[in-house]
C-alpha cells in the first residue's frame, strides 16, 4: 500500500453494506442470502458527481494543455496546473515502489513544507533511470516554471509519465518549451485541454468535480495500464477552493486514496511514477466541515478511480470484486486483491465463463480468516457457490454485460471491501507486446 496506509481507519463506505468503520452492514442471517447478493460499490451515492472543468472547476487556478513534440503521434503532451488563491497548501502522496522516477523524488521534497503552487506534467516520457541528468531536468523544469510564474522552484510540483528510460536531452529541450507554451495558454478554463495532455495509452480524458454549498473539489487523472496498488499506477491533480490547511489536506487526501486509488488492481504492475497532489486555494472562504470535505473528496477520487478501470487497457469486462462478512477489513482486501491479480480467472472472465472454483483457489491462497467450505460466491447476482459447494447451474449467470460483479460472503465477521479490477484478454498483451519506445 501507499503512504495512506498510515492513515487512522475510520472511511467513508465504497459499499452501502460496509459502515464508516469498515464493519458490513450485513447480519448473520444475511450470510446465508441465496442468488441476487450483491453489494453495491457506488461510493459517490449521494454526491452530484460530474465531469465539468475538472482541477479548473475550483476556483482561483488555472490550468493548460499544449504540445511541446514529446508524443510521436503529435497530440498534446505537457499540462500546467496554477493555484492563484489567497492560499497555497497542498498535500500528496506517492508510489510505494522504491523505484522512483526523478519526479517523485523532487516532488516529495516539494510537498513536505505542505505550500505548493503549481504543477507542471508531461506524457510521452516517464524520466526514470534516466541518471543524474534525468533529476537535473526535473530542477530544470520547476525552475522554469517558477521564473515564467514569478514563484520559487520548492513551490513546483513536477509529474511524468511514459516509458521508463526516456529522458535525453531532446526530452529535456521539449519538456522546458512546454513550460513556455503551456504558461503562456494558461486559462480559468483549461482544465480539459490538462486532462488531455496527460493521457498516454488513455482513450479518454479522465475529469471528475463535486460542489458543496459554496466550496468545489476537482480533478483530473491519467492511468490505463500497470493499474495496482501504490496509487494505480497514474498521475492525478485534485484542486479544492476550501479553506483547508495542508494537514488537513493530508489527513483527508490519505484517508480517500485508501478506499478507492489504492483499491484499483487491474493487472497487478505498479509503476515508479505515481503520484496524486491535492491543492486548495482558499479562494472560497468557506471552511467546510472535516467530515464534508472528505465525502466530497472521496467521490471524486472513487470516480476518478472508476473512470481508470473502465479504460484499462484491452479490457472487456470491468470486475467489482465485493468482499463481505470477513473478520477484518485487511482480510477483505487480500482475499479480494487475491482474485484481481489471478489471471486464471481474469481468463475465464474474458471468456464470459462464471467459473467460481477459480475464485475459491484464489482465496485460498491467502492468511485471510475463512473456512473454504463455508464461503459462498455469487457473480452478477447469481449465487453459484454456497458453503464451497455448487449452488445453482452455471449457465444462469449471464458475464456477457461489461459490468461484471463478483461478491464474496467468507462468512466470518462483520468487515467488508471492495477491489476494481478487468478481465485478462488478447488486446491486453498485444497493446503492451507493442507499446515500447
Amino acid at each position: 500500500m501507499t503512504d495512506a496506509s498510515k492513515q487512522d481507519q475510520t472511511e467513508p463506505s465504497l459499499s452501502p453494506r460496509t459502515r464508516p468503520d469498515g464493519r458490513s452492514a450485513s447480519s448473520a442471517s444475511d450470510r446465508n442470502r441465496h442468488e441476487g447478493a450483491q453489494a453495491d460499490t457506488d461510493a459517490t451515492a449521494g454526491q452530484a458527481v460530474t465531469a465539468g472543468q475538472g482541477v479548473t472547476a475550483a476556483a482561483g487556478f488555472r490550468a493548460a494543455g499544449a504540445t511541446a513534440g514529446l508524443k510521436a503521434s503529435g497530440t498534446p503532451d505537457v499540462a500546467l496546473v496554477v493555484n492563484d488563491g489567497p492560499e497555497a497548501a497542498v498535500a500528496a502522496v506517492f508510489t510505494s515502489n522504491r523505484a522512483q522516477a526523478h519526479p517523485v523524488i523532487w516532488s516529495r521534497q516539494v510537498v513536505g513544507d505542505g505550500i505548493a503552487r503549481a504543477v507542471f506534467l508531461n506524457s510521452g516520457g516517464a524520466n526514470c533511470f534516466t541518471g543524474a541528468f534525468g533529476f537535473q531536468t526535473t530542477h530544470m523544469t520547476a525552475e522554469a516554471v517558477a521564473e515564467s510564474l514569478g514563484i520559487g522552484a520548492g513551490d513546483v510540483v513536477v509529474c511524468s509519465t511514459g516509458l521508463i528510460g526516456v529522458g535525453d536531452q531532446t526530452f529535456r529541450d521539449h519538456v522546458l518549451h512546454g513550460v513556455a507554451l503551456t504558461k503562456d495558454a494558461l486559462s480559468e478554463t483549461g482544465g480539459p485541454d490538462a486532462a488531455t495532455a496527460i493521457m498516454t495509452t488513455d482513450t479518454k480524458a479522465k475529469q471528475s468535480e463535486v460542489t458543496e454549498d459554496g466550496w468545489t473539489v476537482g480533478g483530473m487523472a491519467k492511468g490505463a495500464g500497470m493499474l495496482a496498488p501504490g496509487l494505480a499506477t497514474m498521475l492525478v491533480v485534485i484542486t479544492t477552493d476550501a479553506l483547508l490547511g495542508s494537514d488537513e489536506l493530508d489527513q483527508a487526501l490519505r484517508a480517500a486514496t485508501r478506499v478507492t486509488f489504492d483499491r484499483v488492481d487491474s493487472d497487478g504492475c505498479m509503476s515508479t511514477n505515481d503520484t496524486v497532489v491535492l491543492m486548495s486555494s482558499g479562494a472560497s472562504g468557506v471552511t467546510p466541515e472535516v467530515g464534508d470535505f472528505q465525502e466530497a473528496l472521496t467521490a471524486v477520487c472513487a470516480d476518478l478511480a472508476r473512470q481508470l478501470q473502465q479504460d484499462a487497457e484491452g479490457a472487456s469486462h470491468d470486475i467489482a470484486i465485493h468482499v463481505v462478512n470477513a473478520a477484518s477489513e485487511d482480510d477483505a482486501v487480500t482475499v479480494g486483491r487475491s482474485v484481481a491479480r489471478n489471471n486464471l480467472f481474469k481468463a475465464a472472465v474474458f471468456g464470459n465463463d462464471p467459473n467460481w472454483g477459480r475464485v475459491l483457489a484464489a482465496i485460498g491462497t491467502t492468511d485471510a480468516e475463512f473456512d473454504p467450505y463455508a464461503v459462498d460466491v455469487s457473480m452478477n447476482g447469481i449465487r453459484v457457490c454456497h458453503a464451497g459447494a455448487p449452488d445453482r447451474p452455471s449457465d444462469e449467470v449471464d458475464l456477457t454485460p461489461r459490468d461484471t460483479d463478483v461478491l464474496i460472503d467468507l462468512g466470518v465477521g462483520p468487515y467488508a471491501a471492495t477491489i476494481l479490477t478487468n478481465d485478462l484478454t488478447h488486446d491486453y498483451v498485444h497493446e503492451n507486446s507493442a507499446y515500447s519506445s
